[in-house]
């Protein structure tokens, strides 16, 4: 059970080390969303999904320990959480110790990437509200009403008001 331990201990701080990565990275994006730099925003987006499938892994492994954990205690892999384990190592207060304190860092860095992670989603959905909000008036300049100037043969010469746009010397 002690090997088990270690070995979970072991996933769960390359798991924080991970994820310490990526919550940079969101912390970057940040800058770069604001800033509107596309090129880079795909450049960290590219180095967030490495990091992604990096987790996967760590993931995949975490959950065959607690497996091997759950056989050793004879529990429920379902009804298995670290914090049971954590509440289980009562014998063992070093492990406990170790156990809870990579738990709760990462609980608290994940809780930083959700925040962060959200106002990087609003500032995105201010920007796209911008760009279309810029579509529609290029649009309706477009669409503006022409004038009815005739010429002496009376054929239609009229012009559309919004093809000058706004003009900056007036």
């Amino acid at each position: 059970m002690a090997s088990l331990m270690e070995k979970l201990v072991e996933v769960l701080m390359n798991e924080q080390k991970v994820y310490d990565e990526i919550l940079e990275l969101s912390k970057d994006k940040t800058n770069v969303i604001v800033k509107g730099k596309i090129k880079e925003l795909e450049k960290i987006t590219e180095k967030e999904q490495l990091l992604a499938n990096d987790v996967q892994k760590l993931e995949k492994e975490r959950e065959k320990i607690m497996n091997d954990i759950g056989l050793v205690v004879k529990k429920d892999i379902s009804e298995l959480t670290i914090s049971n384990i954590i509440s289980m190592l009562t014998s063992q207060p070093k492990e406990q110790e170790k156990l809870k304190k990579i738990h709760d860092k990462l609980r608290e860095t994940l809780n930083e990437m959700i925040l962060i992670n959200d106002r990087n989603k609003q500032l995105i959905e201010h920007s796209l509200e911008m760009i279309e909000f810029d579509m529609t008036l290029l649009k309706s300049m477009r669409q503006a009403p022409e004038t009815a100037n005739y010429n002496k043969s009376a054929y239609n010469t009229g012009d559309l008001l919004g093809n000058a746009g706004f003009d900056a010397k007036q």
